[in-house]
């Protein structure tokens, strides 16, 4: 019916459209006086004042201050208010629980950090994630109820048929059949769920390496070996949430791994995952292995590995990455992607001398020849793009006026 809400080329969905083409300008640009904004969105100078007024009476936009140093009366800036609305992520993993919130620029406002040690979790995951959560919201100042959507990540991924966490038999207390509904109701915001590695490629496309690539595959070597594969610029899930458990893919140079999920591990990851360096680094005579951890000294093999110009550390960076690139093969023999970004502090350790040593392998053993390059997002990139994602989420709903 002509003139209802939503109706396309209505007067209402086109204001609409142009509040959210000043509010995409304020988040990217900062604060703009009314004219920069006429100009930017091809306004003219009544309607551009008439839709500030509009978005600073819904309380999207308040006046930050003036403009100086140019001819004529100062010009009132105008941006975004932070205040409109908050979001909230999680990086969840076995030691532990990361939580933020952010404001609707983007801004984090509250951090609190978690341990959860131990095989079996002294708490319900429930209260994990609550007490996570509560934890950002104290910090920032603010109460739960002022998050408008929390974006939780994990290991593995919550297959969308069954609501069971899969891939992921490393993380206690998660695999709960009425998990995500005992969530659901212990929170009073929209909650989504998303594989730890997507979120970090999430991250890479809207703020780092990745920004302005449609399709590209992240590379991601931590505590575990894993890959986001992002195509006509949205990620491939898979049917079961499964699109990128390249940890188990099986490859050349390790004996075939069975019952992959019993053993959470498969051929890539005994090949080139963290856990397989201190080994091979000790194997080539590297004599100052450090000890602990096996993700903390994989990360310092590297790195030193990358500072020497000889000797078993060099031939340590040259098997590696020819281990990374026989499984990047068959990545992009399948998916001949664009991009390749290299993530997750067992890679981002190596630097530029690491990507182009993998960059040279891959080119002999693919057919397909993508760029690598290593990721720009490096402190906590998983938890970054749960902010992300949860920001976008939050920004179509809060910066819709058409209601």
């Amino acid at each position: 019916m002509a003139g209802t809400a939503g109706t396309p080329g209505t007067p209402r969905v086109l204001r609409a459209m142009n509040d959210r083409a000043a509010l995409d300008l304020l988040l990217e640009h900062g604060p703009l006086s009314r004219t920069r904004i006429g100009k930017l969105t091809g306004l003219s100078k009544p309607t551009a004042s008439q839709l500030l007024a509009r978005l600073e009476a819904a309380g999207l936009v308040r006046v930050t201050g003036t403009s100086e140093g140019r001819p004529g009366p100062n010009a009132q800036l105008y941006a975004v208010n932070p205040t409109a609305a908050y979001a909230a992520g999680l990086d969840v993993t076995p030691h532990r629980i990361r939580a933020a919130v952010a404001d609707i620029t983007g801004r984090t406002v509250g951090e609190y950090e978690l341990p959860t040690p131990g095989r079996r979790p002294a708490h319900p995951v429930v209260r994990q994630v609550t007490d996570a959560l509560d934890g950002a919201v104290k910090a920032a100042g603010l109460a739960r109820s002022d998050v408008h959507r929390l974006v939780i990540g994990t290991p593995g991924a919550f297959d969308p048929n069954t609501g069971r966490l899969r891939y992921a038999s490393h993380l206690p207390g998660w695999h709960s059949p009425a998990l995500l509904d005992d969530l659901a109701a212990a929170l009073p915001m929209p909650v989504e769920y998303e594989n730890d590695v997507n979120l970090v490629a999430i991250a890479e496309q809207r703020l780092g390496a990745a920004r302005g690539h449609a399709d590209f595959v992240l590379l991601w070597n931590q505590e575990g070996l894993g890959a986001a594969l992002v195509l006509g610029g949205r990620l491939h899930r898979g049917w079961t949430g499964g699109a990128g458990e390249v940890g188990f893919l099986p490859v050349p140079g390790t004996p075939l791994v069975r019952q992959v999920t019993k053993a959470n591990s498969g051929g890539y990851q005994e090949l080139a995952g963290s856990q397989a360096l201190p080994k091979l680094a000790r194997e080539l005579g590297v004599e100052d292995v450090p000890p602990g951890p096996y993700t903390e000294a994989a990360t310092t093999l590297v790195a030193r590995a990358a500072d020497h110009a000889g000797g078993p550390h060099r031939e340590l960076l040259r098997t590696y990455a020819t281990r990374l690139a026989t499984g990047l093969a068959s990545l992009v023999s399948v998916l001949d992607p664009e991009l390749v970004v290299l993530s997750g502090s067992a890679l981002t350790a190596g630097g530029e001398v690491l990507r182009a040593l993998v960059q040279a392998e891959l080119e002999e053993l693919a057919a397909a020849r993508p760029r690598l390059v290593v990721g720009d997002v490096h402190e906590h990139p998983v938890l970054r793009g749960a902010l992300e994602s949860a920001l976008a989420a939050t920004r179509d709903e809060v910066f819709d006026t058409s209601r």
